[in-house]
């Protein structure tokens, strides 16, 4: 018999080879990998293993999908460019404010959708443009977008990998508004001044990118443009301001309404060609957490998860904190879900009792989001070069080296003091 050690080394490593050396899709090398640690664990070819984890995380799924046709919708009505046009138009005399403000729209979709790539390839690609020709270098135009696209997964209302670590020990996703906040926040702004303000050229007016800007909408339509926001916002605030007389939807249903309230709103939105287009772009992340599902669940048939979990509990306080700051994001090479899962429930598990659990896992999101960053997935940094037309993405990682250690460093500040801090946001 194997051992549960071994089995996991087996199962990384398939995984690494498949990565690098076919270049198979994320998924697929998630699927081989799960195939071998049953193979190695003596399961056979447990088909039923493998269907029941591709379910595991059906409801982030849907969310994914639905969220990813509203942002899709948005971008079509009009909407996006709308907002990036009123950021330009309003704060191009001040540089800090102009910059943080693109950031914060870079943000917004990772925060709808969870995800670090519907961040950078429908707002990233459209704030790219603009801040290369404000005179910021395209690889630190990419690296913004990067680390803006990480910080809007993280952050609320939609952050997937706390949804998966706290279903890991029971908890449930509420409360974590404010500490995710925190979290993600303050070091958007300050990562996005660092790399960004030195090069911004200062502008008295805006005739010198004008023909980079994106079109304003509000004249034509008026404030039905702003519909499906509005839709969204009344339908996810509606509960929590009205518990028991206003209906909880459901995130997948309050965001497909959304969306479909964008047909009502500005420019002409063909439903259909919303949808294949919302599918196509989230497939990827998608098919990611089906082959995360896959992995977890053949880990915990073969008793690798226990092993790890076991593995977690018993290192030192002292070694902890540093543990975490290397392996979790290490791991996030495989994705950002499965550290969260493979990684982060042990880590959560072995501070219970003594730290705030909603601020720790806040701060071990902050740690399995840097996993977006990691070769050979990074698709956080390898997305964001391609926005920029630069076909080395490892030079664009260099630049995130620096804001990822600033990440790591304030996520360790969010575990080790998450009692008080969780006092203090109260």
């Amino acid at each position: 018999m194997i051992s549960e050690g071994w089995i996991f080394l087996f199962m990384v490593g398939t995984f690494v080879a498949s990565a690098f050396a076919l270049r198979l899709p994320i998924g697929i090398c998630l699927v081989i990998a799960s195939v071998v640690g049953l193979l190695a664990g003596g399961e056979g070819f447990a088909l039923r293993h493998m269907v029941e984890g591709t379910f595991g995380y059906l409801n982030t799924i849907l969310v994914i999908g639905c969220a990813m046709m509203f942002m899709k919708a948005i971008q079509a009505s009009g909407l996006l460019d709308t907002v990036a046009r009123w950021l330009i138009d309003t704060f191009y005399r001040s540089r800090a404010l102009l910059l943080v403000g693109l950031t914060f729209l870079t943000m917004f979709p990772g925060m709808i959708t969870g995800s670090s790539t519907a961040s950078v390839l429908t707002t990233g690609a459209l704030v790219a443009p603009v801040l290369m020709h404000l005179g910021i270098p395209k690889q630190k135009t990419a690296a913004i977008i990067a680390m803006a696209a990480i910080y809007g997964m993280l952050a609320p209302p939609v952050n997937i990998p706390a949804m998966i670590i706290g279903g890991g020990i029971d908890m449930p996703y509420v409360g974590f508004a404010k500490p995710l906040l925190l979290a993600t926040i303050p070091l958007a702004i300050a990562i996005s001044l660092f790399l960004g303000l030195p090069h911004l050229r200062r502008l008295r007016s805006l005739d010198l990118v004008r023909e980079r800007l994106p079109e304003s909408y509000h004249r034509t339509y008026g404030l039905r443009l702003y519909l499906p926001f509005a839709v969204l916002v009344v339908l996810m605030a509606g509960p929590n301001l009205l518990p028991g007389k206003f209906p909880d939807l459901g995130m997948p249903l309050t965001f497909f309404i959304a969306a479909a309230a964008a047909v009502l709103s500005g420019k002409p939105v063909v439903p259909w060609a919303v949808a294949r287009g919302a599918i196509r772009d989230a497939l990827p992340v998608m098919g990611i957490l089906m082959g995360v599902g896959m992995f977890i669940q053949v880990m915990t048939v073969t008793g690798v998860r226990g092993f790890v979990v076991v593995g977690c509990l018993g290192l030192p306080r002292a070694l902890l904190y540093g543990a975490m700051a290397v392996s979790v994001p290490l791991f996030g090479a495989v994705s950002a879900f499965g550290s969260s899962s493979v990684l982060g429930v042990p880590f959560l598990l072995a501070l219970l009792g003594t730290h705030n659990e909603i601020v720790a896992a806040s701060g071990l999101t902050l740690l399995a989001g840097l996993g977006d960053l990691m070769p050979p997935t990074a698709l956080a940094g390898i997305f964001a070069a391609q926005v920029v037309d630069e076909r080395n993405y490892f030079v664009v990682l260099r630049h995130c080296v620096i804001p990822a250690i600033l990440t790591a460093a304030w996520a360790l500040v969010l575990i080790r003091w998450a009692t008080p801090i969780a006092r203090w946001l109260v």
